[in-house]
């Protein structure tokens, strides 16, 4: 792992945003040894520490000089796009536009003749827009994303470009499998949710760490993360089971 992934895997365990527990369901409704939180950044130091890493991603990887908007879901990703904006100007000395959306479309103030979805209104004509997200599972959301930037811009009359997806861990998974009821079929496991969204939409997914890295360097480490509640190193029999749910629902 390179350096800053290892940090980002020690935050994540030290924060406890990243825990183990029993009867853990997942949005898609898949059940998890494990749950990623990145709510937990929730102090100045840890918003300012995930931020920089994205940055120092988006610097040293060259995809910032793709870039002019940095887009993030809300709620979580309102505070990752915020705080890698700020730390892409204070370390970098790089300026970029940053953006998020609401859950309804504002119909007051200054959308008062034309609700908006978007809070700051940064998108323009011609912009680059790259989004931004904490977790990838059954990549939902992201499709979600697509859907209201396309749906802004032409509310707007303008062109947008989408320049790629950038996600802080990507659990790895595959997508879920539902039966004619809707209902999780739970053990099944469905296409690599990452690369199909990257069929579908055309968008390169890039992640700050993948999270069977980040359980093998904390293994590793013996760093200490939550597991039922209690504060300790994961040990043999939580990472069997933690490898025998990848070998399930992993890509």
């Amino acid at each position: 792992m390179e350096p800053y992934q290892k940090k980002f895997a020690r935050l994540l365990a030290e924060s406890g945003a990243l825990f183990f527990n029993r009867g853990l369901v997942l949005k898609d409704g898949r059940p998890s040894p494990y749950f990623v939180n990145m709510g937990m950044f929730r102090t100045g130091h840890l918003a300012w520490e995930i931020g920089g890493m994205l940055a120092d991603m988006l610097v040293e990887t060259g995809m910032i000089n793709q870039v002019d908007v940095l887009f993030g879901p809300s709620y979580k990703g309102s505070c990752l796009v915020a705080a890698t904006a700020m730390a892409l100007w204070h370390n970098h000395g790089i300026d970029r536009l940053f953006e998020y959306d609401r859950k309804e479309a504002k119909t007051h103030g200054e959308a008062s003749t034309k609700a908006s979805l978007m809070v700051n209104g940064s998108l323009y004509d011609g912009c680059r827009v790259l989004l931004v997200d904490d977790v990838a599972t059954s990549m939902g959301t992201k499709y979600e994303m697509v859907e209201k930037i396309n749906h802004e811009a032409q509310r707007l009359g303008i062109e947008v470009h989408l320049a790629g997806l950038l996600i802080g861990l990507d659990r790895q998974q595959t997508e879920a499998i539902y039966d004619e009821q809707g209902r999780i079929m739970v053990g099944r496991r469905g296409e690599n949710a990452s690369e199909k969204f990257t069929l579908k939409t055309g968008l390169t997914v890039a992640t700050l760490a993948g999270i069977k890295e980040v359980v093998a360097d904390i293994f590793d480490s013996g760093i200490e993360v939550l597991v039922t509640g209690q504060r300790r190193p994961i040990d043999q029999d939580l990472l069997a089971e933690f490898n025998n749910y990848l070998a399930t629902y992993g890509v």
